[in-house]
């Protein structure tokens, strides 16, 4: 199994969908401007030296209950629907899935997010993904939400790739990812890896990802000059093996990358399979 495993680890804002998915639909109902808002969580982390991730969650939920929206984790998941995706997303799961059955290959779908779980959760794709590693809010007695029960920053984004990588998934058991597990016992070793991400808050995915056998690539948005010289950069200092348009489209160059690292893994299971033992004896006995 772990052997025709292939996974495929998404950031979502600026990967799968533009821009920050807070902007869409939440912020407009609160009638706070996008800029103001980012720029008033990142002050309240520097003031509490605290986590940007645990500020901004904090300033939604401080700005829904001001508001007098509803915080129940399914008004939050109303808020994720019919966000804006790139190009090609809707279809992207289903042709690299068959993509990869045509090669022998069993595919997963990880997105792992600093954004909400909730708000992707209400996302077209979420019937497509196998688990959404995202921050998350805590909800009381009544399920209303009270403030953050998981914050996933940059350097924790990592930890889902070995969850992943172990078949740990189960976020309240702790033992099983740092438990030992041999390579070749994972489900999904990190050659078989691909982690998709678009800045800075993914470099330690792009690094452990790239540096462990797998494969990292960048994207950025097209007319962003901006997030196209961050790829380049990416490139230049060895965190990423390309960066592409966050084109999801049959036959764009995501895509071309994509089946060229499928073509791979299928061609290593058999290089390492049961058939290369045979044709090793077979090349070595005596004729």
């Amino acid at each position: 199994m772990s052997a025709t495993t292939v996974a495929i680890a998404y950031d979502f804002d600026g990967t799968l969908a533009p821009g920050n998915m807070q902007e869409h639909r939440f912020l407009p109902k609160l009638k706070i401007d996008a800029v103001e808002f980012w720029k008033r969580s990142t002050e309240l982390a520097k003031d509490q030296q605290g986590d940007p991730i645990l500020t901004y969650m904090h300033r939604m939920i401080e700005g829904a209950r001001y508001a007098g929206l509803p915080m129940r984790r399914d008004d939050w998941v109303a808020h994720g629907r019919d966000l804006p995706l790139f190009p090609g997303v809707e279809t992207w799961f289903s042709r690299i899935n068959a993509a990869a059955s045509a090669r022998g290959i069993a595919m997963q779908h990880y997105v792992i997010s600093s954004g909400l779980r909730e708000m992707i959760d209400g996302t077209s794709i979420r019937p497509n993904l196998d688990a959404v590693f995202a921050s998350g809010f805590l909800y009381d007695g009544s399920g209303v939400a009270v403030g953050a029960a998981v914050a996933v920053n940059y350097t924790t984004k990592t930890q889902y790739l070995f969850r992943i990588n172990k078949g740990a998934l189960d976020l309240s058991d702790n033992d099983a990812v740092n438990a030992y597990k041999a390579p070749e016992d994972r489900p999904v070793p990190f050659p078989n890896m691909i982690f998709i991400g678009d800045g800075d808050t993914d470099i330690p995915s792009f690094r452990t990802v790239k540096e462990l056998g797998g494969h990292s690539i960048a994207v950025f948005p097209p007319d962003d000059e901006t997030r196209a010289a961050k790829g380049a950069a990416l490139i230049r200092e060895k965190r990423v093996h390309c960066a592409v348009l966050a084109d999801y489209t049959e036959g764009a160059e995501l895509e071309r990358r994509v089946l060229a690292v499928l073509d791979l893994v299928a061609a290593r299971a058999i290089v390492s399979g049961p058939l290369a033992g045979t044709l090793a004896s077979e090349q070595g006995s005596p004729t």
